[in-house]
């Protein structure tokens, strides 16, 4: 945004909101977040921006979801209507086939995987998709339910009663993010291999990441934000694709699981933490 000429403080204001991984809060939060008659909304992750939507029809709502038609959130990706508009990151479903497909080329062996996965997501079209690529690669999927939130407790007793897997893989639910470090650092105990949506895992110690990028991705959320602020209808708007894509390799993790990634694999990677 202070590429954009906002200066927070001078002309841009921010009030932030966090869920803290949290659903049966995201109620009282839209409430709080709509009581104070913002000029715009920045909603991540799909739970949020659907109670936003739920809760509001006036205010403009930039958001960053897999698939804002499928998800009930717009009419259209070319031209949303109503007052939402965002990053669509549609080509998710695709992502979950790729990461897949780059775990069996890193463990050849594959032949059980475990997915870390909130039952809600499990069961919409996303766990179906994760069901159908893990078919095509020839891999079995055994989902690893979260029923209680996104709780480092719930974490725990997930890893620790989880039915043994060759490899894990966690979705791509933003709530997974703010508990990170310790989902990283559960895998690690528990000597699982694990594949991750965002890059930020590797940094934190994870072994692989295959995801959209990121800072281009916030970039044109900032972009989007802009428009909005300076008077165009959301509505009127596209949801801007990613079209680029990285894939992250964390080596020191590779090491103390005794995997031989693919020479190939290596070369391919966009970023290789040492």
């Amino acid at each position: 945004m202070s590429r954009l000429g906002y200066v927070e403080g001078q002309n841009l204001v921010v009030d932030r909101y966090s869920g803290e991984g949290r659903p049966e809060r995201y109620s009282e939060l839209v409430r709080d977040v709509i009581n104070t008659h913002p000029d715009l909304i920045l909603a991540v992750a799909a739970r949020l921006s659907l109670d936003f939507k739920m809760a509001t029809t006036t205010i403009p709502i930039v958001t960053i979801v897999n698939d804002p038609v499928a998800l009930g959130l717009v009419a259209s990706i070319a031209r949303p209507g109503g007052n939402i508009t965002g990053v669509t990151i549609g080509t998710e479903l695709e992502l979950i086939g790729k990461r897949i497909e780059l775990l069996v080329e890193a463990m050849p062996g594959l032949s059980t995987l475990g997915y870390l996965v909130s039952r809600s997501y499990w069961e919409d079209m996303r766990g179906a998709a994760a069901r159908e690529a893990a078919q095509r690669a020839g891999v079995s999927l055994k989902a690893a339910l979260l029923d209680s939130g996104f709780y480092q407790t719930e974490y725990q007793r997930i890893f620790s009663s989880m039915e043994r897997a060759d490899a894990l893989m966690v979705s791509d639910e933003a709530e997974h993010l703010a508990s990170g470090a310790a989902i990283v650092e559960l895998a690690a105990a528990g000597r699982i291999p694990t594949m991750y949506a965002y890059g930020e895992y590797v940094r934190l110690g994870g072994l692989m990441a295959y995801s959209i990028d990121l800072p281009e991705t916030f970039r044109r959320l900032a972009s989007l934000v802009d428009k909005v602020l300076k008077g165009s209808s959301p509505g009127d708007i596209p949801f801007y694709r990613p079209t680029k894509f990285e894939l992250s390799i964390n080596l020191k993790t590779a090491k103390a699981l005794g995997l031989a990634l693919p020479a190939m694999l290596l070369v391919r990677a966009d970023q290789v933490v040492e």
